[in-house]
C-alpha cells in the first residue's frame, strides 16, 4: 500500500514525468524553514551563493531535517522503493523583480547517474506562481532520449552551466506547476522542464532534493551521499556525515568534500572548479 501518494498518484507519476502538488507540511512550517534559511542570509549580508546552495543538507540540520521529512520520504518510497539516498539539494532562489530563469533541459544531462530511476522533490518554501516564474514541464517527455544540450553560461540561468535543449521544444505542450508554501512536485531526471523569471514582489523559494534508489551508480566519479530511508547493500556511493550543528567544522569539511566531487562530475569537460554565484 502506498505511503502518501495514491495509486493513481504514482501511475501519474510514471505516465507523464512528473505529479504535483503533494502537501508533505503545513504553510508555518514551511515558514520556519524559510526563516531559518533567510536568517543565515541575513548573517551573510547576501543571499546564498554558489557552492553555498548546493549538498545545503550536509551544511545545516534544519535543511538536513528536511530532507528526512517522513511525509516527504513517504512520497519518493512511493515512487521509487524503500531503499533510498539523498544524492544532491539545490536552492533554486529567485528574488523578487529579477531575471533569473531555468532554461529548457533535463537534469540527466551532466549527473552521470545510472540507471535514470532518480526523483526531484521540489519543496516551496514561497508560494510558487505564474508570475514569481513556477516550474513549467512538458508532459510524457521523460520517456524520450536523452536529448542534445548546448552550454550557454549565461549569468541569468540557474543552471550550473546554462545548459539548455539544442532543439527545439514545443512549448503550447507545458504545463504549469503551481504550488503553496509546503507543497513539493515531483519529477523525473529525464523531463523536459525549465522556467521563466521572477516578475512578482516577493522572493521564489524552492529546494530541489535529489533522490535515488541505492541500486543507482554514479559512472562519473566516486560520489557520496546520504542514505535517508531503509538500507543499502550496493555501497556505490560514499556515506555523507549528517550535520551536528550548524557550519561546524565537520559538516564545512563534508560539504566540501562532497562538492569537489560533484563539481568533477557536473563539469566535466570545462576548466570550472566551482559552482556560480
Amino acid at each position: 500500500m502506498p505511503k502518501l501518494l495514491s495509486p493513481a498518484a504514482v501511475e501519474a507519476y510514471r505516465r507523464d514525468g512528473y505529479f504535483a502538488p503533494v502537501r508533505v507540511m503545513t504553510a508555518e512550517q514551511a515558514l520556519q524553514y524559510r526563516q531559518a534559511l533567510e536568517a543565515h542570509e541575513g548573517k551573510l549580508g547576501q543571499p546564498l551563493q554558489g557552492n553555498l546552495r548546493h549538498k545545503v543538507h550536509l551544511l545545516f540540520t534544519w535543511a538536513d531535517a528536511l530532507v528526512h521529512h517522513p511525509k516527504v520520504l513517504d512520497a519518493i518510497e512511493d515512487a521509487i522503493g524503500p531503499d533510498i539516498l539523498c544524492w544532491n539539494t539545490n536552492f533554486f532562489i529567485k528574488e523578487a523583480h529579477s531575471p533569473g530563469f531555468v532554461s529548457w533541459h533535463q537534469d540527466s544531462t551532466y549527473w552521470g547517474l545510472d540507471p535514470d530511476e532518480v526523483i526531484t522533490a521540489w519543496i516551496a518554501l514561497s508560494d510558487v506562481t505564474e508570475e514569481s516564474g513556477y516550474m513549467q514541464v512538458i508532459p510524457g517527455s521523460h520517456k524520450v532520449d536523452q536529448l542534445p544540450h548546448v552550454d550557454t553560461f549565461d549569468k541569468d540561468n540557474l543552471l550550473s552551466r546554462g545548459q539548455e535543449i539544442a532543439v527545439d521544444v514545443d512549448k503550447s505542450k507545458a504545463v504549469g506547476l503551481t504550488l503553496q508554501p509546503g507543497e513539493m512536485s515531483l519529477h523525473h531526471i529525464k523531463l523536459v522542464h525549465g522556467s521563466d523569471a521572477n516578475r512578482s514582489n516577493d522572493r521564489r523559494i524552492g529546494l530541489a532534493v535529489r533522490y535515488i534508489p541505492t541500486y543507482v551508480r554514479q559512472t562519473k566519479v566516486r560520489d557520496s551521499a546520504v542514505l535517508v530511508r531503509g538500507t543499502d547493500k550496493y555501497h556505490h556511493f560514499d556515506p555523507e556525515p549528517r550535520p551536528r550543528a550548524d557550519l561546524d567544522e565537520a559538516a564545512l569539511a563534508a560539504h566540501a568534500d562532497a562538492m569537489g566531487r560533484q563539481v568533477k562530475a557536473l563539469y566535466q569537460g570545462t576548466e570550472k572548479t566551482e559552482f556560480r554565484a
